[in-house]
């Protein structure tokens, strides 16, 4: 809830897009559960994804904030973050604000500060929108492998994501005593569907 919150009070309105570029963490999830409390639409980036794919999928869908890792394996993220630039007049010039986990770059806004940042306003406005959003209002863009050209962006719903979870948990009998792997990156589905919502759900 103080994440969402924090998300409405950088300015950001239901409908925007979030994107998230970090391995599997505590965050990941905290932002997936945020964005879709706030009315946001959570963008899935590929935490593999090099410079100029980075580049098309921010820009493809026009994100205006990125939660992003500081690096993961050989991937500097901030490096090539700043070789993009951010804000107008850059190569990513719709994106407006860059979340970084675990660091404090200049120019970044650290993740833990994002939960300080909303007020009364924000929180009364997560109230107002629990009872406006709606079930088949996007909440998710998925980007296909783009073995057949350029990635394309799938959108889902709040219904297509939280029945797919759900009716999986059903499918295998989950339970409150059950645990689940999730060898896979939570940018794809089964990380962030199978894996977090059919826990969730169950």
């Amino acid at each position: 809830d103080a994440f969402a919150a924090g998300l409405l009070a950088l300015g950001l309105e239901p409908g925007d897009r979030v994107g998230i570029w970090s391995p599997n963490n505590a965050e990941w999830v905290v932002t997936q559960l945020g964005t879709a409390k706030a009315g946001l639409i959570l963008v899935n980036i590929n935490p593999a994804y090099r410079t100029h794919e980075l580049e098309y999928a921010l820009n493809k869908v026009g994100c205006r904030a990125l939660v992003t890792a500081t690096s993961f394996k050989t991937s500097d993220y901030l490096g090539m973050l700043r070789e993009l630039g951010w804000g107008p007049g850059t190569r990513l010039p719709l994106l407006e604000a860059v979340i970084q986990v675990g660091g404090s770059s200049p120019g970044t806004i650290p993740f833990a500060e994002v939960a300080q940042l909303g007020g009364d306003a924000q929180r009364a406005r997560l109230a107002e929108l629990a009872h406006s959003l709606q079930f088949d209002e996007p909440i998710n863009i998925q980007f296909t492998s783009g073995t057949t050209g350029s990635p394309k962006g799938a959108t889902l719903t709040h219904h297509n994501i939280l029945n797919n979870g759900f009716f999986i948990g059903e499918a295998e009998k989950l339970g409150p005593d059950d645990r689940v792997c999730i060898p896979v990156p939570l940018y794809h589905c089964f990380g962030m569907v199978l894996g977090n919502l059919a826990c969730i759900t169950h």
